[in-house]
């Protein structure tokens, strides 16, 4: 995983940085997106006018933290363009076809297409029209927002969920022991249902989009490939969002 001291790439980092990773192994695929979270939550206590300057922010300051981490990263593997771009679009699609096919089934008072029950509220998706009218302030916040969704989420998120949680849902302690991309049900099942804590309100189409990626990860074991899989997926589903006002998808 870590590079070895002597390499003078390594040395070049600041101390710090060798310190941390060497105390924790597991920081240069887990702290992307610890960072991504603690910056998403900075600009939650922001008003809306400053949504566009606060996601650019976050877009940059999640994307150097990658960058700090970049030599401790494993191997990215190759891109496999068409795999990626057929992968995301169907993911794009199952997601907003799953979801509204969801939304048509009931069980008892709950619909399917609801949150799930253990947590509270109910969707309410927001409407940026509403706080940024129709003109260049809506075009700039959702540029802005698009643009962190296909370069700093993707990055983030796949590092965690396929670069490491993948293995370490079969071994925490010794998680770089096993064999990149390799197959296991805990794993497969476990990282998709794990996904709906951070889809709540999209759980059903969350597990099984989290099933394709785990899927197409196995089949190449790139994340590079995965990076582009995922940034076609977010591409193809604000575009649909954009044309047609569903806004629960944004």
């Amino acid at each position: 995983m870590t590079q070895s001291p002597e390499n003078p790439n390594i040395t070049k980092e600041p101390p710090w940085l060798n310190r941390l990773v060497s105390a924790e192994p597991r920081a240069p695929l887990m702290f992307p997106y610890l960072a991504y979270l603690l910056l998403l939550a900075v600009q939650g206590q922001t008003p809306p006018s400053a949504w566009p300057a606060m996601i650019g922010l976050h877009t940059m300051g999640a994307l150097w933290v990658c960058w700090l981490f970049r030599k401790h990263w494993p191997p990215l593997g190759k891109p496999h363009v068409l795999t990626a771009t057929l992968v995301g679009l169907l993911a794009a699609c199952g997601w907003v076809v799953g979801q509204h096919w969801l939304d048509g089934i009931t069980i008892g008072s709950w619909n399917l297409g609801g949150r799930l029950p253990l947590y509270p509220g109910s969707p309410n998706p927001y409407n940026p029209h509403v706080d940024f009218g129709d003109g260049s302030p809506f075009w700039s916040y959702a540029v802005l927002k698009i643009v962190r969704a296909t370069t700093a989420v993707p990055i983030v998120e796949e590092l965690l969920w396929r670069g490491f949680l993948l293995q370490a849902l079969m071994s925490w302690d010794r998680y770089e022991s096993v064999p990149y991309g390799k197959f296991h049900w805990r794993a497969f099942i476990g990282t998709a249902l794990i996904s709906t804590i951070q889809h709540p309100d999209n759980w059903g189409v969350s597990i099984f989009c989290w099933l394709l990626f785990n899927l197409a990860f196995y089949w190449h074991k790139s994340l590079l490939s995965m990076f582009l899989t995922h940034a076609v997926t977010n591409l193809a589903l604000y575009g649909y969002v954009i044309r047609s006002g569903d806004w629960r998808f944004w």
